[in-house]
């Protein structure tokens, strides 16, 4: 992934944030546009037959849906719930699609990220372009009862039930422009149209506040578990190929932890050396980046899973709406590609 550019969330504003204002403005009336043709019934989308929650975003860049499906995962299974991911499969180079994702699965075929999830929420996975195929490929070999998918709010071949928009407490909307002379998909106004806005941070009003915190670190050789406040040398390596690196980076210094960043593009592939520093300290790094570091011999990685706190509220909200969802397949139905 490209740097973000200045003018995203900052007010340095130069000749290129101006030459790409009208571009902007276009592909704000194509989101609209295209959303129309969809609510109308010109372009025809997919109805599953089991309840749908899309996690999503209007920005971007990352804002935290991930372990959000992740921590939706755990806490429909905890609730009776049989639920199943779909994803994009970013970065993956499968020469089919839709594929089914397990915890031990390539990330190369399938994608860094769905890897990572699969692990983490222990629960049936499928990836590919196309969501309504990927659904229909998840569900024929699974018993589900609730789909969540990871990103694709703006996705509307794949009709939903839920909509749940995550948004970066931090940046916002950054500048308020829609891309590429700033960081939205849509614009803000679509926040009124989704079910739950989960804010990852200090959220406003109706909004629901996530707290994203890493307290501890796996060893990626010896599975040793220990909290980052104490690590016996406080200096570390701190390697984040993701999408707010930043975010990370602040997380290990609020814990006591002395870091030397490292920060690489978002679903970088790395190469052992890429790890190496040759000085003994340990090298710490997000979930996301483990999966494709598991591989390397170095007992000096480990890995910092993200924990998510909600409160009660949200929880509550999720399962009175899926209460109320019903979907029904009816025979004009069927798969947009």
């Amino acid at each position: 992934m490209k740097a973000t550019p200045a003018y995203w969330y900052g007010e340095q504003k130069g000749l290129q944030f101006y030459l790409l204002i009208p571009v902007s403005w276009l592909v704000c009336l194509i989101a609209w546009f295209r959303r129309t043709l969809y609510r109308i019934g010109v372009l025809r989308s997919f109805r599953a037959p089991v309840p749908v929650i899309i996690v999503g975003n209007i920005t971007a860049g990352g804002s935290g849906k991930t372990p959000l499906v992740i921590w939706l995962a755990r806490f429909l299974k905890d609730k009776g719930y049989r639920p199943g991911i779909v994803s994009r499969g970013y970065g993956g180079a499968a020469k089919t699609w839709p594929q089914q994702v397990r915890g031990d699965s390539d990330y190369v075929a399938v994608g860094d990220e769905a890897v990572m999830i699969a692990a983490r929420a222990e629960c049936p996975m499928a990836v590919g372009p196309n969501r309504p195929q990927v659904v229909e490929s998840l569900l024929k070999h699974h018993d589900i009862d609730v789909i969540l998918s990871d990103d694709g709010l703006q996705h509307y071949a794949l009709q939903r039930d839920i909509e749940i928009a995550v948004v970066n407490g931090d940046r916002r909307f950054g500048n308020g422009y829609c891309l590429p002379a700033g960081p939205l998909r849509e614009k803000p106004s679509r926040l009124n149209e989704v079910d739950i806005i989960v804010v990852n941070g200090e959220g406003e009003r109706r909004e629901h506040a996530m707290q994203v915190s890493n307290l501890f670190a796996v060893n990626m050789q010896t599975s040793e578990t220990r909290k980052l406040s104490e690590f016996p040398i406080p200096r570390v390596h701190a390697v984040a190929g993701v999408g707010h690196p930043d975010r990370f980076f602040d997380s290990l210094r609020a814990a006591g932890l002395d870091i030397q960043t490292h920060e690489f593009p978002d679903h970088y592939r790395y190469q052992e050396s890429d790890v190496e520093f040759g000085d003994g300290l340990s090298v710490l790094m997000t979930e996301k980046d483990a999966v494709k570091c598991v591989r390397f011999t170095s007992q000096q990685l480990w890995c910092v899973p993200a924990s998510v706190e909600l409160g009660n509220a949200f929880g509550q909200r999720v399962l009175m709406l899926l209460k109320k969802a019903s979907p029904h397949i009816s025979s004009g139905d069927e798969i947009s590609t």
